[in-house]
């Protein structure tokens, strides 16, 4: 028990400090580039952040459901013909990706074509970083994942600081070498963890095939939905304003970065605990967490969320300056739609575990089809504070309708069910196993 709660306390405070740096790059990203830079740079992230996503096949949950499944049976030789496959896949989707980008500077302002360009290395580094996170998943070692994670914030915060006062294209070629570096680090710490496993001859994936491939294309379905809104949507706002409007449509998304990353560890570990107990039969014990969890959120976010909307403005001002307290409404907006979207944060784990990616397709796509419409409109009329509030409208239907699904699913034990604490030490005793 000890040894796995200071597991999940590492996991805890890696997550937050990469959260953390990260967040710390775009402010220092805002403050020394000019606000109309600044702009152009949101609008290549969010580029490259659509691209890459709608692109490169979500490979890595199928990776967490079916290794699991695979080192619970000991079919060994089937985990590594699973991870052979997903790497090929990888390479190809992150490589069209980068493609993408390419035609893209092609026909983007002469100001911006230089950062695209170099942003197109961008896909296949970070989609190998997320590969090798799977591996050290399904090692129970998601501890060692989010001190990467911390490390790989931190070389793209050094690549954008010493590359910004430089201008738009050196702060993009930082951010890059940070990047690949990074995924060199956590890919020779998965390929440490993948080889632990025993090694055997690849055994053809025969009838797990189909439900293999049909899970990850319903995950990448779900995640080019959501490139749709969180990618394209800024993308459409600085199409009908400018892209100063999506720099500070990029300022004002701040709280919804904090207040994911502090349900961060809780999701991490869900994907990984609960898929093990769903596998192993104790559904019900599943089902009573995620309930747990949403309470809990939503009875800490009814405390936050009034003093934060009181202090926005000064927290604007405070952390980015005053040139950017523009972005103090829309910052309000996303403060809402972030407490809406911790109270759902086990949406993206949940449909992993219980092997029905098609629910997110389902879900994010009914979001997705009142955002877009929406930040078109409202954008054009308020700027980013429309936009802001577009996404508000999409996230509250999310929720309303995972919380009917959750209500209706009947969870089906094969063994006797129980809490997941009182199986952490039985879990604990495994992952220790698997770490020697």
């Amino acid at each position: 028990m000890s040894r796995l709660l200071v597991r999940r306390s590492l996991t805890a405070v890696g997550i937050y400090a990469s959260v953390v740096v990260g967040f710390l790059a775009t402010v220092v990203a805002g403050r020394l580039l000019t606000k109309q830079e600044f702009g152009d740079y949101a609008t290549v992230l969010y580029a490259t952040a659509f691209f890459q996503a709608f692109f490169d096949l979500t490979v890595e949950e199928a990776l967490v459901k079916y290794g699991f499944r695979f080192v619970t049976q000991s079919e060994w030789g089937l985990l590594r013909s699973l991870f052979r496959s997903a790497f090929r896949f990888k390479v190809i989707g992150s490589t069209l990706g980068g493609i993408a980008l390419l035609v893209l500077a092609a026909f983007a302002p002469s100001r911006l074509a230089t950062a695209l360009v170099i942003a197109s290395l961008i896909p296949l580094a970070q989609s190998l970083e997320g590969l090798a996170g799977s591996a050290l998943f399904l090692r129970s070692r998601y501890d060692v994942r989010s001190a990467f994670l911390v490390w790989s914030m931190v070389l793209r915060l050094t690549g954008v600081a010493v590359g910004a006062p430089h201008g738009l294209a050196a702060a993009m070629a930082g951010l890059v070498i940070g990047q690949i570096v990074a995924t060199a680090s956590v890919g020779y710490a998965g390929r440490l963890a993948f080889l632990r496993f025993p090694q055997v001859e690849p055994k053809p994936l025969g009838p797990e095939r189909r439900g293999i491939w049909t899970f990850i294309a319903q995950s990448s379905v779900a995640s080019g939905v959501l490139s749709l809104r969180g990618g394209l949507a800024p993308l459409l706002l600085a199409g009908v304003t400018s892209t100063t409007q999506t720099g500070i449509f990029k300022i004002a998304q701040a709280p919804q970065s904090g207040f994911q990353a502090l349900t961060a560890p809780a999701r991490m570990v869900l994907l990984t605990e609960q898929t093990r107990e769903w596998e192993r039969g104790r559904q019900s014990a599943v089902i009573r967490q995620v309930w747990r969890y949403t309470l809990t959120t939503a009875l800490l976010a009814a405390v936050a969320v009034p003093a934060l909307w009181w202090l926005m403005p000064h927290l604007i001002t405070l952390v980015y300056g005053s040139r950017w307290a523009d972005a103090t409404n829309a910052a309000r907006l996303f403060l809402l739609t972030a407490a809406v979207q911790v109270v759902v944060g086990w949406t993206k784990s949940f449909p992993v575990t219980i092997g029905r990616p098609r629910l997110r397709i389902w879900t994010h796509g009914l979001e997705t089809l009142l955002v877009l419409p929406l930040v078109v409109v409202m954008g054009a009329e308020w700027g980013a504070t429309g936009a802001a509030g577009s996404f508000l409208v999409g996230m509250v239907a999310f929720a309303v309708v995972w919380i009917v699904i959750l209500v209706r699913i009947k969870p089906e034990d094969v063994q006797q069910p129980a809490d997941l604490a009182e199986m952490s030490a039985e879990e604990e005793t495994e992952a220790g196993v698997l770490v020697r």
